[in-house]
């Protein structure tokens, strides 16, 4: 249990959206059982106040025959007819507000969270039977937190209840002496005024669970810095092997710009530290840079050059420009065209000279 506590001690950082979304995912979810109790509420109400006189007319019309009558039913069949027959205008009557009552609850459960397939809550698990765990899920704060909100709603209710029918206790005295048509739309004033009552202090009480729920469960989803850092590795990738990937990555590009080196038409250097390879054909709109680099990959570019007889020129100004503006497999810029142009035709005249 001392491991235990400090584990929930530990979980200080806030969970992450993974996290929530993997919690949904196993069926845990901030849910309000108040809230499903409100709509059900509602819904009784809104059955007494729309089915109410349909409901009393079919009751009625199946019980106050078989009463009055009821000495003179004999036992048998006759007497499984009646019986069949009130039960049958009874399951009429209540058909409808049951099915309002079933409307309402699923509703309830909805307006909290989408519905969820899963069988995760299902899935036998150790700690379900482990006494310890079964302990302090019966005496744990959790529990101790719903008996007390259990006792005092009851109590508030309650209070709210007596209140209102102390209030009503002259009519109520009236209901014993009333005939059965009377006493139906009695019962159903003082149901609706009744519910009424209940449902407007039990919409403050589900308000306040649900947010207790949702701030409860989010504590419960609470990580740890580890399980922070793990979560990150499973998602971004861990840093060792986003590095390795990277630095693949240079190498392979750098091996494919040196095999472009003995292409290219002319190097252009800063003699200690740039150096940028051009190629240029007859009817290319603009020379290309295949190669660019600086200090080692500079000196390793113009050794390429030199074993390959690609000529050098040395052109501090106009090396940096090109290795600061213009992309690998890349068209110069139009500022430079001048001065590669005046590069580009002294090396040609120089070939043609050798030639």
């Amino acid at each position: 249990m001392a491991d235990e506590s400090t584990e929930q001690d530990d979980r200080t950082e806030e969970p992450t959206q993974r996290k929530l979304d993997q919690a949904i995912e196993k069926g845990e979810v901030a849910k309000s059982q108040e809230i499903t109790t409100l709509f059900v509420l509602g819904g009784f109400a809104l059955a007494a106040m729309m089915t109410s006189g349909f409901t009393a007319e079919r009751l009625l019309e199946g019980m106050t025959g078989f009463f009055a009558n009821a000495h003179q039913v004999s036992e048998g069949a006759g007497h499984l007819f009646v019986m069949r027959e009130a039960l049958v205008m009874i399951l009429i009557a209540l058909a409808a507000p049951f099915g309002i009552f079933l409307v309402a609850g699923l509703i309830g459960g909805g307006i909290q969270h989408r519905p969820l397939w899963t069988v995760e809550p299902l899935t036998p698990k150790l700690e379900r039977i482990n006494p310890v765990s079964g302990f302090k899920r019966v005496f744990g704060m959790e529990a101790l937190v719903n008996f007390a909100k259990g006792l005092l709603k009851i109590a508030i209710i309650g209070a709210l209840v007596a209140a209102i029918l102390w209030a009503e206790r002259a009519r109520i005295d009236t209901l014993v002496q009333m005939e059965p048509s009377l006493l139906f739309v009695e019962v159903k004033d003082l149901s609706v005024k009744l519910l009424g009552g209940v449902l407007a202090l039990f919409f403050f009480v589900a308000i306040g669970d649900a947010l207790y729920q949702r701030f409860s469960w989010l504590k419960r989803q609470r990580m740890t810095r580890r399980e922070i850092k793990e979560e990150f590795k499973q998602t971004e990738g861990s840093p060792e092997v986003k590095a390795k990937v990277r630095q693949i990555r240079i190498e392979r590009a750098r091996r494919r710009m040196m095999a472009a080196v003995p292409e290219a038409t002319v190097i252009v250097t800063n003699p200690t530290h740039y150096a940028v390879a051009l190629r240029y054909e007859r009817g290319m709109p603009a020379p290309v840079c295949v190669a660019k680099g600086v200090d080692a990959l500079a000196l390793k570019i113009r050794e390429k050059a030199r074993e390959h007889d690609v000529p050098i020129v040395e052109n501090p100004p106009l090396a940096r420009a090109l290795h600061a503006t213009v992309e690998i497999d890349r068209e110069i810029p139009v500022e430079h065209y001048a001065a590669v142009a005046e590069v580009i035709g002294y090396v040609l005249r120089l070939k043609r000279r050798r030639a």
